[in-house]
């Protein structure tokens, strides 16, 4: 089956029975040493650092950039799923997703600067045949259903739990 007709399927099968479109994803991670966390998601494990000039020892991407790279994959696979439903032809796709950060927020220099984004640009480049009106068509399907812009675009709720652990003795 190509994933086309899984999307049809899917389509449909959500369609006629919406429950069964509830879905729940999940992620552990925990710091390893320093600023170094290993994030899992189902079998795959992920090295999370900051980079050296925020104290990290830059063993991989830090959390905002893995943000950014969800949406351009995001973007990337909603391009491709919507491309082929509405008979666009499209034979590549790719991007660059720049995001804006006042680091006084984060490292609580100035209360009134959000820690986060102040603001994304995705830039999307697609190889294609189509007409311009065609393109339009598509990104503007795109930008209706793409999870992770939605995500960073509306405010999703977060309820953050936290549980004290007992401490481990260190090794004498």
């Amino acid at each position: 089956m190509s994933y086309k007709e899984g999307f049809e399927g899917f389509q449909s099968a959500f369609s006629q029975e919406p429950k069964a479109a509830k879905a729940q994803f999940q992620s552990t991670s925990r710091l390893v040493e320093g600023l170094t966390c290993e994030a899992q998601s189902r079998e795959f494990s992920m090295i999370i650092d900051e980079p050296e000039a925020l104290g990290g020892s830059d063993q991989g991407p830090n959390p905002v950039e893995l943000v950014l790279s969800a949406l351009g994959a995001c973007q990337e696979i909603t391009y491709r799923l919507f491309a082929d439903k509405m008979e666009i032809p499209m034979t590549g796709i790719e991007v660059e997703v720049l995001g804006n950060v006042d680091l006084r927020g984060f490292f609580a220099v100035d209360d009134d600067v959000r820690p986060g984004y102040m603001d994304i640009t995705a830039n999307v480049r697609i190889e294609s045949t189509a007409s311009d009106e065609d393109i339009a068509r598509l990104k503007a399907a795109v930008d209706a259903h793409c999870p992770v812009l939605d995500i960073v675009s509306n405010k999703t709720p977060v309820k953050i739990n936290v549980e004290k652990m007992a401490a481990k003795q260190a090794a004498e």
